[in-house]
């Protein structure tokens, strides 16, 4: 399982940078890849981030679980309170909470957790040699 947890946590802090970079040198990407990589590389880093945490469950149900919380965060974006909207205007606040709800996002949602669904498969096979 150690193994497992490192390819992940290795995987966690590669997609990190690289979405970031869509949304700050979006110059560098195609336009579709700027407006949409973003949202579509969260959802695959939490793939990644909770496989890291709880190896040993099926990864079905990891990816499950990742859309639904992507959802619930972006669903959340529905709800204005002083308090958590103060936290959104914070760095990490905004990188992990959102700003606003979008249709489309849960979409670069679903697309990021088969993306993340797909490399974690190849990921396990390699983890378990």
């Amino acid at each position: 399982m150690t193994k497992r947890r490192v390819i992940y946590f290795l995987l966690y802090l590669l997609i990190v940078p690289i979405g970031y970079a869509t949304r700050k040198l979006p110059h560098l990407f195609h336009p579709f890849v700027a407006e949409f990589g973003g949202d579509t590389l969260w959802a695959t880093m939490f793939v990644f981030l909770f496989r890291a945490i709880w190896p040993k469950p099926a990864l079905w149900k990891i990816a499950l679980f990742t859309y639904l919380f992507t959802v619930g965060i972006e669903i959340s974006q529905l709800y204005h309170a002083h308090w958590i909207d103060s936290i959104r205007t914070t760095f990490l606040g905004k990188m992990l909470l959102g700003s606003g709800f979008l249709w489309s996002d849960l979409v670069c949602y679903l697309t990021g957790v088969i993306l993340g669904w797909l490399i974690a498969t190849f990921a396990d096979k390699y983890s378990s040699v």
